[in-house]
């Protein structure tokens, strides 16, 4: 087995990533899926080091924890479900909201628990929570490439796991205490340059190989929340806020509250196109103002106009409609608007159905209502996934729903 090689003075990050994933393949310690190349590795031994989270107080006082749905952090998982703790799993690459709620069905067996700790279990045994799901995390696990013994750690260079910690902080679901653990082989624990850590890098508390457990005691404060303005923090540029919806409503109510959420300067041009679409309330009242004029009926009750699903709205062609459903009683039409402007998805028209927990959106032509149905996929409103799709029944359909309640 080749020795493993110390990460030169000066090493960058992807170069300890790239001699870790190099050893772990060159050794035979590499587990399925291969190649751990540009992956959280998984390890022989994995099981026995997750094993060691039953011996830790943090992990035994703990109610509620997350663990990242990495391939070597399957083991923490299952135990988690087999003490019957809530289990919270990040969405893969954040993209239908933040977690993952895991809920065996009653009276599960071993058997059942430990699909439910996989990722086919993930997705066939959850529910989804968003950033109003009232999360209280009480530990933290994560994956890793490499971390050194004083608790600094190197993921595989995407920065989910960090903006995940930074998206909890923001909703209040960890305090400063809350522990983190990460769970590597021995070879994967390595000396690691102070100057290589961010402001965004989550630190560890624990660390768990096949054959120890290192307490770190690392004292480097961690993440206060999501740092808008880097962008070498999972490249924060309006690209990456397009692929994750929850961010983008997570930035939005930042920015509601007063905190300076704008991007780096060399995304300014970027910001300065988006922004009016954002923050221009004028903009908004200008496609809102028909249905404000027509009707002014209050919140639960419908608020449409008889025309609402006319074609002439759409200028040349026919609009189209979008479905979305599944909005929680207590929403407001004002917060289901606020999240349209911040998704760059404001309709011509909006058709509010509160009391059916409901709303038809018409747009100009199908092509503008896919890209608002792609914008808005995995929105959640105070902890409800909505559902968003094309209306089935077009005109028919929408103009049955508005005469039916006349």
């Amino acid at each position: 087995i080749p020795s493993f090689p110390s990460p030169p003075p000066g090493a960058s990050k992807q170069d300890v990533r790239e001699k870790v994933w190099d050893y772990l393949e060159a050794s035979g310690l590499a587990d399925f899926p291969r190649p751990v190349h540009r992956r959280i590795p998984n390890f022989k031994g994995s099981p026995q080091a997750c094993c060691s989270v039953k011996e830790l107080d943090v992990f035994n006082r703990a109610r509620e924890i997350k663990v990242d749905p990495d391939k070597p952090l399957e083991g923490v998982r299952l135990a988690a479900l087999q003490a019957r703790k809530t289990l919270l799993v990040p969405t893969p690459r954040l993209k239908t909201g933040l977690f993952n709620k895991i809920v065996p069905p009653s009276g599960a067996t071993k058997e059942i628990l430990r699909i439910c700790a996989t990722s086919r279990g993930i997705k066939e045994y959850s529910v989804p929570v968003g950033l109003d799901g009232k999360a209280q995390v009480d530990l933290v696990v994560v994956g890793s490439v490499a971390v050194s013994e004083k608790g600094w750690r190197i993921g595989k260079g995407e920065g989910y796991a960090d903006m995940e910690y930074a998206m909890m902080v923001s909703m209040g679901a960890v305090q400063e205490d809350t522990p983190v653990i990460t769970i590597v082989h021995d070879c994967q624990v390595v000396d690691i340059a102070e100057e290589l850590l961010g402001d965004h890098d989550l630190t560890v508390d624990y660390i768990l190989t096949p054959t120890r457990t290192i307490r770190t005691n690392c004292k480097r404060p961690k993440p206060q929340g999501i740092i808008w303005h880097k962008a070498s923090y999972l490249c924060w540029h309006y690209e990456m806020l397009e692929k994750i919806p929850i961010l983008k409503c997570l930035r939005y109510r930042e920015q509601q509250t007063g905190k300076d959420v704008t991007l780096q300067d060399e995304h300014s041009d970027l910001a300065n196109a988006h922004t009016p679409a954002v923050l221009n309330e004028k903009a908004v009242a200008e496609n809102t103002r028909p249905q404000a004029a027509t009707n002014s009926a209050q919140i639960g009750q419908h608020n449409v106009e008889s025309d609402s699903l006319s074609p002439r709205l759409g200028g040349s062609g026919v609009m189209t409609t979008v479905y979305v459903g599944n909005i929680p009683p207590s929403v407001r039409v004002s917060e289901l608007k606020c999240a349209l402007r911040e998704f760059h998805a404001t309709p011509l028209r909006l058709n509010w159905q509160g009391a059916q927990h409901r709303a038809f959106l018409d747009y100009k032509d199908k092509a503008t209502a896919e890209s608002a149905v792609s914008s808005l996929k995995g929105l959640s409103l105070r902890g409800n996934t909505l559902r968003v799709e094309l209306a089935k029944n077009q005109r028919n359909k929408g103009q049955v729903e508005i005469n039916s309640q006349k």
